[in-house]
């Protein structure tokens, strides 16, 4: 039998969906581009020292309950991330001291005046107020947590961001101790037990589509393939939508095209940029590093200029040898589409200069290196999604269903401010849920 809903992509979004609508009583079939469910949600483990490696997602940001209630029901162990920051400025590791600085300026955005960039707002409102470094770091800050460029980022957005932070205690992370492959492993348990097929390697090139009545054209190991429901749920990420929408990629592509209200919030969105890589050693190598009378054995966050790798992080408090690299924004520009192996090296140059080590001794403790770049995942083009200046209620536009056919889920339609993670993610797949089964 023909399925009732299509789902386009098996990223958090369309796994939540599926799961509610069978719950429900539908028919569903995912058809899926990767050779694997998770989309940005990708887990590998390290043998060596049996633990996971994050190459996506990694932090559960908050309490938000589309992540906490299925933990708690499938009792997944989690730890909260606690440690010391360290900054290292101008070759000297200290206690980093920025952060009321930086919440003091983050405290005076607000969205009631004309929307700007965060660029402009600290020009605006700081620009002959000195505190430069301050002023720094929070540039650091809007670029790396949200992997945006600071000089297009709307204002207004990074004000809802925050509303909806304080919500769900957002400033509080935690790491699920089997990583988020656990939670990808509830989603695959329960989409198998209610007989959910999903399509793995079949990409989608067509989709066509009239009132009541979808037809999705996909590429598989099999051949061409076509699938027919009356209804499907699209959950793409941004960047793949917009190439294939606005720059008319000749791959993937709908007929009819989207119309133009949907053009206009693609436009009015942006995806962040992220490279990322995770070292793992034979010890903590940091650990003996002394500064200010102490030593870095309690690390959690390593903030820097370094123009390769500015942001590091431990998995503390568990006390695994594994620390991780983060190049978002311009950092990644420099970093997109090299090489695995030149990217590990240049994560140890990094991390040996931030640490005042030298490099041969960093190298001969390393385990492995895992690395993913985002930008040229051909099946993300980036890591997750902003909204420019101006583009105050895209999400809301971009997530409206045309004609109860054509569904749309994804973090970049979340409208609760929460877009970016993996619970608005969730949440944005339980929202097309409610409204496929309105009009069922």
């Amino acid at each position: 039998m023909s399925p009732d809903v299509l789902i386009l992509g098996a990223g958090v979004a369309g796994l939540s969906a599926a799961i509610d609508l069978s719950r429900a009583g539908l028919r569903v079939e995912i058809i899926e581009a990767r050779d694997r469910i998770g989309g940005r949600v990708f887990t590998q483990l390290d043998q060596s020292l049996n633990h996971p490696v994050e190459l996506g997602a990694e932090f559960v940001h908050g309490l938000a309950p589309e992540i906490w209630l299925p933990m708690q029901d499938h009792n997944l162990a989690v730890s909260e991330l606690e440690g010391d920051f360290w900054c290292s400025t101008d070759a000297k590791l200290e206690r980093c001291k920025f952060f009321k600085e930086v919440e003091q300026i983050l405290s005076k955005m607000h969205d009631e005046s004309p929307d700007q960039s965060f660029l402009d707002f600290l020009s605006r409102r700081f620009g002959d107020s000195g505190h430069e470094e301050a002023k720094r770091h929070a540039i650091g800050y809007v670029g790396g947590f949200n992997a945006a460029d600071p000089g297009q980022v709307s204002v207004h957005w990074l004000v809802h961001q925050q509303k909806a932070e304080e919500q769900i205690q957002g400033g509080r992370a935690f790491h699920i101790k089997g990583g988020y492959q656990s939670l990808l492993e509830i989603f695959t348990d329960e989409l198998a037990a209610r007989g959910v097929p999903v399509h793995l390697s079949t990409r989608v090139d067509e989709v066509r589509w009239k009132s009541g009545m979808v037809e999705v054209v996909a590429r598989s190991s099999r051949g061409d393939e076509a699938f027919t429901a009356p209804r499907a749920l699209v959950t793409f990420p941004l960047s793949v939508l917009q190439k294939a929408v606005l720059d008319q990629d000749d791959g993937l592509h709908f007929q009819p095209g989207l119309p133009p209200a949907k053009l206009g919030a693609l436009e009015k969105l942006a995806m962040g940029k992220v490279v990322r890589v995770a070292l793992c050693f034979h010890r903590r190598v940091w650990e003996s590093v002394a500064a200010d009378g102490e030593t870095l054995a309690d690390m959690s966050f390593l903030f820097s200029g370094d123009e390769i790798f500015p942001t590091w992080w431990t998995q503390a408090p568990d006390p695994v040898p594994i620390i991780t690299g983060w190049a978002a924004a311009r950092y990644a520009d420099s970093l997109s589409g090299m090489s695995e192996g030149r990217i590990a090296d240049k994560a140890i140059d990094s991390l040996a200069g931030l640490l005042g080590e030298s490099k041969e001794p960093l190298q001969s403790e390393l385990a492995a290196a895992y690395f993913h770049d985002w930008n040229s995942d051909p099946f993300s083009l980036g890591a997750y999604s902003y909204v420019k200046v101006g583009g105050e209620g895209c999400q809301k536009t971009l997530g409206a269903p045309i004609e109860n056919t054509l569904f749309f889920a994804g973090e970049a339609t979340d409208t609760s401010g929460n877009n970016g993670t993996v619970h608005g993610a969730i949440a944005s797949g339980k929202r097309a849920t409610q409204e496929i089964l309105s009009v069922r």
